[in-house]
């Protein structure tokens, strides 16, 4: 099989992340949970881990470093623990629904809720943030690259013009940590969400955010900490405010060795090598009768994304062909982002998307090409 859905899930890892998720289940235990070995093992592997991503991020402290199961998890606690009913927010067309449904949630109950457009290619004004700030706007909660065009938002002019206005800068990073730099200060980041099973290389279920010390996030969840077992409360003191219950360590083992691996080969590098990929399979579906792509390849920063559609088919047909004729993996359909497929004119039909990851090859793109080349024949 050629996969070309990693924008969903990177298939393939590096090898030291499998070792580590089974050397995690044969000895650990529950982190922070014990004085025993197995204990303090699975202790020391999460704080690493921690520690590994403030690093990466260029979040200031590690215990400001929550793990969650992903990104959505992550998104939720976010939004929720900064916004409440009667506050302003701002949000982008370019949104997944794991960034509009807890927000339209909150809309239903006051939230006061504005939505920065996206344009035919899914580009957005940056003038509509200006317009769109208000002296009592809350956050600003957006994307940093849309999981179906792959166009990279400006988070450092973003988040400029939202501390300007008073307000705090939340990002969706589900489709660039891992693949792009990050640098949660320079960027003006407030709180960075991340999932670990896409560019990160890391296991299922792994994900977490970033929180600028100052930052105070209500708790999402309440329950067992580990520690001030007779306090009513949560604890105040990051991260265990946001982290009730058992923290999934053999999972936290996997992201710590997938981490190794992107500071040894270098961000830069590995997104050199997957933009290369998704530049040159571009280059030539765009030049093929009745393909229609979307999106602003002319932007220098992309995500590895190109989605398009063959003529008037179906996407979900195509994707389906794709797989059962030519053993392509891809994602159809609307990757839950309404808004965006809005934007697009895509609402009826879809669109496929081929996603790139550093594993894949030249001679996979070639093939793929040829399909398409095919289909739209057909």
């Amino acid at each position: 099989m050629i996969y070309f859905d990693n924008a969903a899930t990177t298939l393939h890892k590096p090898e030291g992340v499998i070792e580590a998720v089974v050397r995690a289940m044969k000895t650990s235990g529950n982190a922070a949970r014990g004085v025993h070995g197995a204990s303090l093992g699975a202790a020391g592997t999460v704080y690493e881990t921690r520690k590994k991503l403030a690093e990466l991020f260029h979040c200031p402290r590690p215990d400001h470093v929550a793990f969650t199961a992903n990104a959505t998890g992550a998104l939720n606690i976010a939004i929720y623990g900064l916004l409440a009913p009667g506050d302003h927010a701002v949000t982008t067309a370019l949104e997944h629904n794991s960034v509009l449904r807890p927000l339209y949630d909150l809309e239903e109950r006051g939230l006061r809720l504005d939505m920065v457009p996206a344009d035919r290619l899914g580009n957005v004004r940056y003038e509509d943030f200006e317009r769109l700030l208000r002296p009592d706007t809350k956050a600003v909660v957006c994307t940093h690259a849309s999981n179906l065009t792959g166009n990279v938002l400006d988070l450092r002019r973003i988040g400029e013009m939202a501390h300007r206005h008073g307000a705090y800068l939340i990002v969706d990073a589900s489709q660039t940590a891992g693949c792009l730099p990050i640098h949660m200060e320079e960027m003006g980041i407030d709180v960075l969400c991340f999932t670990g099973h896409k560019g990160l290389l890391g296991p299922q279920g792994t994900g977490g955010l970033c929180i600028r010390p100052g930052v105070e996030l209500r708790p999402f969840q309440r329950g067992g900490s580990g520690v001030h077992s007779y306090d009513r409360r949560q604890p105040s003191a990051y991260p265990t405010r946001l982290e009730a219950g058992t923290l999934n360590s053999h999972g936290l083992a996997g992201l710590s060795a997938a981490l190794d691996y992107i500071a040894r080969e270098g961000v830069g590098a590995l997104h050199a090598a997957e933009d290369a990929l998704a530049r040159r399979f571009y280059g030539e579906v765009s030049r093929i009768e009745g393909v229609t792509v979307y999106g602003d390849h002319s932007q220098a920063q992309r995500a590895p994304i190109v989605s398009l559609n063959i003529r008037d088919y179906d996407s979900a047909v195509v994707a389906d062909v794709l797989y059962t004729d030519y053993e392509i993996a891809t994602r159809a359909g609307a990757h839950c982002a309404p808004r965006m497929h809005e934007a697009l004119g895509t609402t009826e039909q879809g669109a496929v998307r081929f996603s790139f990851s550093p594993f894949n090859t030249l001679e996979e793109v070639r093939i793929a090409v040829e399909a398409i080349r095919d289909l739209s024949k057909e």
